[in-house]
Parts: structure tokens; sequence; C-alpha cells
């Protein structure tokens, strides 16, 4: 069953512009690790960059991939255009992670939302059963099978997802 699993997880039928309009097909991730975060460059949090370039410097040969989705529905948290957010992590963090086109992480009152966001949420409801994103920073975690398999809130620093993520890595 699992290299059925593998052709059939619905992480892997996305295909969403990165900060450069180049689509990125999600099958190219198959039997990877994903972690997927909605970031901003103006919030308290930004600073998990760093952290999050560490784990992907360090793992992704293993084939841990991270992601980074702009949002801007936080307090207006991340104003940038996308090849400035681009620029910026670079210059402050040394990002060398794909960030993504800026995304509707919850729905907005003109009923917009990433659909990639939708299916994580429906897949990992947050706390309490809250299914919204609450603020940026959040982590969604996808393993190798393509199963949304974990969640975590802001306050969850990417360090603190090491010993889990090289689990899943070790599967």
């Amino acid at each position: 069953m699992g290299n059925e699993l593998l052709s059939t997880a619905r992480i892997y039928t996305f295909k969403i512009p990165d900060a450069y309009n180049n689509v990125i097909d999600f099958d190219q991730f198959k039997n990877k690790v994903i972690l997927i975060v909605n970031v901003a460059s103006l919030c308290g949090f930004t600073p998990q960059y760093k952290e999050l370039q560490l784990l992907y410097e360090k793992y992704h040969e293993r084939g841990l991939e991270i992601l980074g989705f702009p949002c801007n529905q936080f307090g207006n948290q991340e104003p940038l255009q996308e090849e400035e957010i681009v620029e910026s992590c670079r210059r402050n963090f040394g990002v060398s992670f794909p960030i993504m086109k800026k995304t509707k992480v919850n729905i907005d009152c003109d009923g917009h939302e990433s659909e990639l966001y939708k299916y994580l949420k429906s897949e990992k409801p947050g706390e309490v059963g809250f299914k919204g994103v609450r603020w940026n920073f959040e982590k969604f975690i996808v393993n190798r099978k393509g199963e949304v398999v974990a969640r975590f809130n802001s306050l969850i620093t990417p360090l603190q997802l090491e010993g889990f993520i090289e689990q899943l890595l070790s599967e």
C-alpha cells in the first residue's frame, strides 16, 4: 500500500507559483518530508527564518523540503512584494529554500483562500478544533507518504521540531 499511497496522496496534486511565478509541482516532493510555513517580514516571529534555514541546510540532502508562503493576513506584516520578500530573506537570514507567491492562508472577506491551506487545515485542524491559521509562522509537516502529520503554532520554533523531522526522515 505504501507506493499506492505515494501516488495518490492529494498533497502531490498541487501546482503553486513561487515568488517569481515559476510553477512548483508538488509531485516533485514525493518521498520527501515537507515543512510548510506561512511567513511574514515584519512579524515578531520573523527571526524563525534563520532556524528554518539551519534545518534546510542540515536536512535538505536527506529529503527535507521547506516552503515559505508569505501572507499578509495578520496585521499587514507582509507588505513587501514577492521579489522584495525573497531578497530580504536572503539578505537578512541567508534563506535558500523556496519562497512562494503571497497566499491567503485563511478565507478572506471576498471568499479567497489558498486551496493548499484549505487542504492542510482540513487534514490537521488547529488547537481546540479551530481550523484557521492563527498567525504567521504556523507550521505544517507532511511525511514521506504525503500525509499531513503535524501542525505547530507560531510559538514552536523550527529547531524545536528537529527531533520530529529527524524521525520522519528516518522512516
